[in-house]
């Protein structure tokens, strides 16, 4: 190889880290809004005066456009590219922010969430697609869980940093304040992101490797016939599963109820009440790369998951059925961070899906198995809301939560028998035409 070749192999290992690192903040602030609802729960009901069913399906409005998105996001990922497609998302995003911090009406409250989960979208699966174009494919899991930590970090923030900034701001001004973030990250993105090496002039990944690379590969994929082939291939299934009943379960806990379920049953002040769920989600950062990396590092996809999902699901049923539906508050803090830590088993979903359908309809595959997880984040926390408006009031508080996490309980063993579906992959891809 030449010295320029080298050169511009050189560029383009450090360039990468420019191009995930700024599609990165933008995942930020998707992990920041998905979770930031619980958060700020009483003073939505206050402001709107809205049931325990209402503000479930507040929360859950965020949700419902993401995952009616994941199947255009993919399209989108695959044609229009990663960078036009994050730049636009988190710029709807950010005035959906805007929209529901000042919203005066409880309509204008569910548009700003729509408009928040409408743009916030496209996110991820447009940085699988950066992944599967700047980075190995044997780095793919490690990515995906590095990724996710860094999603996480935004987590954190709508946790007990939030609840700090509301007490300054309000809650208005600082979903305001984050809209304009949003924004100042959408240009961010447009002038720095690139959708593959090629567009600097640099080799790609596959030349780099020494691969040969088809020329199914270089043109635009058929979007339909592609969007048939995912859908009809078995094994793209059994992640979606996973994923629905694992995420899904988590939101309840960390994004919806969590911190009243520890104000209610505990007596634990707001502030602290966020720091305990923040373990969850700090948990589940670090569980992500830790998967990730050591799938990459055995070349499996089924052990990590089977390993990390046994104890995800052993720690909801410590929440749920130990002395009665209450744990001793000594063991809480160690309990939501191993159930965070434990969770991301459907990190892997993502590169199983990846490994198991054409390499050029990499968005597209990933983004039918996303859409699992924010199917179950969708339902479970209206089912929660139900379950407290029919007997709240009634049911002493240890009770009340105990029968609403059941549901999550429930979801949590169901992703945990769908891993036993997943097809192993050893860490590259499987898929014969």
């Amino acid at each position: 190889m030449s010295q320029l070749d080298n050169a511009k192999v050189k560029k383009l290992m450090s360039y990468r880290w420019v191009v995930w690192g700024v599609l990165a903040l933008a995942y930020i602030i998707v992990f920041f809004h998905r979770l930031a609802v619980g958060v700020v729960k009483d003073e939505l009901v206050n402001a709107f005066n809205i049931t325990g069913t209402t503000f479930g399906n507040l929360g859950s409005m965020y949700f419902y456009p993401y995952m009616l998105m994941q199947i255009p996001s993919g399209m989108l990922a695959d044609s229009l590219g990663a960078r036009k497609t994050v730049t636009i998302g988190t710029l709807v995003a950010g005035i959906g922010s805007i929209v529901f911090g000042f919203a005066p009406t409880i309509l204008l409250a569910f548009i700003g969430r729509l408009l928040v989960g409408l743009g916030v979208s496209v996110v991820f699966i447009s940085i699988l697609k950066i992944q599967s174009q700047w980075f190995k494919e044997s780095e793919f899991g490690t990515m995906s869980g590095i990724t996710s930590f860094v999603g996480n970090i935004g987590g954190m923030l709508s946790k007990a940093p939030l609840v700090i900034m509301v007490g300054y701001l309000t809650w208005r001004v600082s979903f305001a304040v984050i809209g304009v973030v949003s924004i100042l990250i959408a240009l961010l993105c447009y002038f720095f992101a690139r959708n593959t090496p090629a567009e600097m002039g640099l080799p790609s990944i596959a030349e780099i490797e020494g691969k040969t690379i088809e020329k199914s590969t270089q043109k635009k994929p058929d979007l339909m016939k592609g969007l048939i082939k995912v859908v009809s291939n078995p094994r793209t299934w059994p992640g979606f599963v996973v994923f629905a009943g694992f995420f899904g379960a988590f939101v309840t806990l960390s994004g919806s109820w969590g911190e009243a379920y520890l104000v209610e049953v505990y007596d634990i002040p707001k502030v602290s009440a966020a720091s305990y769920t923040m373990a969850a989600v700090l948990g589940m950062a670090i569980g992500s790369i830790v998967i990730g990396k050591f799938s990459d590092s055995i070349k499996k996809r089924k052990l990590p998951m089977m390993t990390f999902g046994i104890i995800y699901v052993l720690c909801w049923a410590v929440l749920v059925f130990m002395n009665g539906g209450k744990p001793p508050v000594s063991i809480l803090m160690p309990l939501l961070f191993i159930m965070g830590f434990t969770c991301p088993a459907f990190v892997l979903g993502w590169a199983c899906a990846k490994e198991v359908n054409p390499p050029e309809i990499a968005g597209m595959s990933t983004s039918i198995v996303n859409i699992g997880g924010f199917f179950g984040a969708a339902i479970l926390p209206p089912l929660l809301g139900n379950v407290f408006d029919n007997f709240g009031g009634i049911l002493p508080p240890v009770e009340l939560y105990q029968r609403a996490f059941m549901y999550s309980f429930v979801a949590a063993v169901i992703g945990f028998v769908f891993i036993f579906f997943i097809k192993e992959t050893n860490c590259r891809n499987i898929y014969k035409g």
